[in-house]
């Protein structure tokens, strides 16, 4: 088969369930190619100034990209494409696209020349005041390098978002993975003789290859591609007026990690890669569950409302929550008891510090998971303003707990931790409450509420189990890497996952039958592309 055609078939479109399985199955992929990638780090590195210095190093690029562009992508440019396309008017939907992405362009060389210039005042008087002259300089040299990185993930996160919008999810899928192969690349064959400067070498490799991968994506969509920004288009001007609030909100995000850094660095040594570490195996169940199936669900989601059917709209959101959240409490369980596991499979020897916070972060995971359906469906309504109000009030009151809790005469790092924890389930329950204003007749009733108690009582019994697992299999002193973990680990999560799901079968739970369902379709037949 001719090359293009494979493309063109491996970019074809494919419904809600299986684009939520395909991306879970890519998240599941991309986050083990992480934790390898992050456990090469630490095993040729440490808990070091020089972990230390490559965490800092991303602060301000990544500020940069997640303020100023990832918001405008993810939830302003998408549902405006989506209406236009799927209207008709895709020459409209065209001219947006080639207006964000040459737009953007410009924006990302402007930011990477701030970033070139200013790297060192910010990073020594705001981001990581805590650290020695050494590292810090360190640290400033690898962030010049990440500065091309907002431009690359800029243009990337352009062609990704169309993928999205038509219901093309493969390349998106794929393209962390590439990310990640390009950081072990730097990791394995260019630190053995650069140092840690040869795994930031590799952060550039992965981006320029991701975007590589979303570019061949993008063939046989039709995009009509034109060098100009249309300024007058109805539906760019749209775009222009909504991703601010948005930007602001990621931007909110992202300033709370910083702040988060600010405080390690003035901690011990280590402190900026144990807490990052402990953060990059909380992110794994999140992005399994939450980004995986809400990312999977806000096409659909605005396509809904284009369609001036709220109340499909708000049927389907609740079946999401329900499944997310099905899903969630698992997932939270497994992070909670298996924490020593995942600390020592990361970093040979473990990490006490990271175990502990990655426990008191385990109950983040549900809220996290639920975060993400619930900020999209505010999204979907071209509603980024009310999402943002919440996030900066919670920023506050994240801030001034950080600082009181994470003095080291209180709880230190693990601080940080109870911070986030807190705040973060402190943000979904107001998001919830005013989503339930905000639709007509509420979001909360039976149809939502129902299958709940079950899913906590079953919930309870398999956390039972997984305890007694864990004492059974429990980690030995000379327990470390990969190879003397994973299998314990592995039983624990089967027997723990079987009881889970056996138990829901046995309760009958609705939210059973769409993987039941899914598994019997992909037993009979393959998957359809259109």
């Amino acid at each position: 088969m001719p090359v293009k055609k494979i493309v063109k078939k491996a970019s074809g479109r494919i419904d809600v369930g299986w684009a939520a399985a395909l991306l879970a199955g890519s998240a599941l992929f991309g986050n083990l190619l992480g934790l390898l990638r992050e456990r090469l780090i630490l095993a040729n590195f440490g808990f070091s100034i020089q972990t230390d210095a490559y965490r800092a190093a991303f602060a301000l690029p990544d500020l940069m990209y997640f303020m100023l562009i990832a918001g405008t992508l993810s939830v302003s440019f998408i549902p405006i494409f989506s209406h236009r396309y799927h209207s008709g008017n895709k020459k409209s939907a065209w001219e947006v696209t080639s207006s964000l992405l040459n737009l953007i362009a410009l924006f990302s060389i402007v930011v990477g020349v701030f970033v070139l210039i200013f790297a060192g005042p910010i990073l020594r008087n705001l981001i990581a005041p805590g650290l020695d002259p050494d590292t810090q300089f360190l640290a400033v040299s690898m962030m010049r390098i990440f500065a091309i990185n907002p431009i690359l993930f800029g243009i990337s996160s352009v062609l990704t978002s169309v993928q999205q919008a038509k219901g093309r999810f493969l390349f998106y899928a794929i393209a962390p993975s590439v990310y990640s192969l390009g950081i072990i690349f730097g990791t394995l064959v260019l630190s053995p003789r650069l140092g840690i400067m040869g795994v930031a070498y590799g952060v550039v490799i992965g981006a320029i290859s991701q975007l590589i991968v979303v570019a061949v994506g993008i063939r046989g969509q039709g995009f009509d591609y034109s060098p100009k920004i249309f300024w007058k288009n109805l539906g760019f001007k749209t775009v222009l007026r909504t991703a601010p609030a948005r930007s602001l909100d990621q931007g909110i995000d992202y300033l709370t990690s910083l702040i988060e850094l600010n405080r390690a660095s003035v901690l011990a040594v280590g402190s900026i890669a144990a807490y990052g570490a402990a953060t990059q195996l909380f992110n794994v169940p999140v992005g399994l569950v939450g980004m995986a199936i809400s990312t999977a669900a806000f096409p659909k989601m605005s396509e809904r409302l284009g369609q001036g059917r709220p109340d499909l709209f708000k049927k389907e959101l609740q079946q999401t929550i329900r499944v997310m959240f099905w899903l969630a409490v698992p997932a939270a369980l497994l992070t909670f008891f298996c924490r020593g596991y995942l600390s020592r499979i990361l970093a040979s020897r473990g990490e006490p510090i990271v175990a502990t916070i990655l426990g008191i972060m385990a109950i983040l995971v549900i809220f996290k998971v639920l975060y993400h359906i619930l900020a999209r469906a505010f999204y979907a309504q071209q509603d980024t303003k009310t999402p943002l109000k919440v996030s900066a009030s919670i920023m506050v009151v994240n801030i001034v707990l950080m600082f009181w809790l994470s003095n080291p005469k209180r709880y230190g790092l693990s601080g940080l931790a109870m911070a986030s924890a807190i705040t973060g389930a402190t943000e979904v329950v107001i998001l919830s409450i005013l989503l339930n204003k905000k639709l007509e007749k509420g979001l909360f009733n039976k149809g939502l509420f129902e299958p709940l108690p079950k899913i906590l009582a079953i919930g309870g019994a398999t956390a039972l189990v997984t305890y007694i697992m864990v004492s059974i299999l429990p980690v030995a002193a000379n327990d470390a890497g990969f190879f003397p973990l994973i299998p314990k680990f592995l039983t624990i999560c089967i027997v723990s996952g079987a009881t889970y799901v056996g138990l829901s079968y046995i309760a009958k739970l609705k939210e059973i039958r769409p993987f039941v369902d899914k598994l019997i379709k992909m037993a009979r037949k393959p998957v359809i592309v259109q």
